[in-house]
């Protein structure tokens, strides 16, 4: 009995180490985005720096009213397009994790042939933006990423073959209920879990996204916050190779470190904040999702 608690307790101090060791970089990045230019010039990044500025801060909200409309964007397009994503997963994956549908297997064929192969960034720049014309719309920030990733699909697919019971199915037939209705009022409130999971990853790469805005996109009014940090990140080294042959008191004051730091805390904080209430259907949706092929 004494050995299984001192197990219990060698297996809590791991995970409390190993807990500690993942908040660590993000701890110090926040401290680094608070930390003074010249302290991190002469000690380095520190959790205790010497000196504390917000001048990065600062510096950013020179920039306030296209960050803020950068993030109204990035918000928008990242609850719709993970509502609706994850809609046109969901109604794709049911009918496949259905054994009586026809040409189910060449159905799954295709949708896992699209996690092998992809037609390449020149062809689908050209089909998006001479067929769909969703250059410089709000659209190319969304569009793209609704044509959905095949491992959600299959994800998603599993978990309904393997957690709803068919009996259930088979009974709700027996009283009369629709294949719209099995979907909406038995099949979804069971797959929480798995629904929550793809949700998760949905909104996150949506929120992190800026290649689109990169390639669809050269309206600085339709910037997400991904391409507006990156716009700012790239003005920064342009100003620092500036300063190599320019003596501009302005310039050399800039707090160039700690303004790099500052902007992946706004990039990441949000989604920081977030992941805590979905965790607990995000481990469990993985694990129920994924017991079978």
């Amino acid at each position: 009995m004494k050995s299984n608690h001192m197990n219990q307790y060698a297996v809590n101090l791991l995970f409390i180490v190993l807990a500690c060791v993942s908040i660590f970089p993000f701890a110090l990045l926040i401290m680094a985005s608070f930390t003074d230019q010249k302290a991190i010039i002469n000690e380095g990044y520190s959790l205790f720096p010497s000196a504390l500025s917000l001048d990065a801060y600062r510096f950013m909200m020179n920039s306030a009213s296209s960050l803020f409309r950068a993030y109204g964007i990035t918000v928008f397009i990242t609850l719709f397009g993970t509502a609706v994503g994850l809609a046109i997963s969901t109604m794709l994956a049911y009918p496949l994790s259905r054994s009586d549908m026809p040409l189910r297997k060449v159905m799954s064929f295709l949708v896992f042939f699209t996690l092998l192969f992809n037609g390449g960034l020149v062809s689908t720049y050209l089909i998006y933006t001479e067929f769909f014309h969703i250059k410089n719309t709000i659209w190319a920030l969304i569009i793209p990423g609704l044509l959905t990733n095949g491992f959600y699909i299959l994800l998603i697919r599993t978990f309904f073959s393997t957690s709803i019971p068919p009996a259930i199915i088979e009974s709700a037939y027996i009283d009369g209920a629709s294949e719209f209705k099995i979907f909406i009022r038995i099949v979804l409130p069971l797959s929480l879990p798995i629904l929550a999971t793809i949700g998760l990853m949905l909104g996150i790469s949506y929120w992190n996204d800026w290649f689109n805005g990169l390639i669809f996109v050269t309206d600085s009014k339709l910037f997400s916050i991904q391409n507006m940090l990156n716009r700012m990140l790239t003005d920064l080294q342009f100003i620092q190779r500036s300063n190599m042959t320019n003596t501009s008191q302005a310039t050399a004051n800039i707090p160039a470190e700690s303004v790099r730091m500052a902007i992946a805390v706004i990039g990441i904080i949000p989604i920081f904040c977030a992941y805590p209430f979905f965790q607990k259907f995000f481990v469990k949706g993985l694990t129920i999702g994924a017991v079978k092929g």
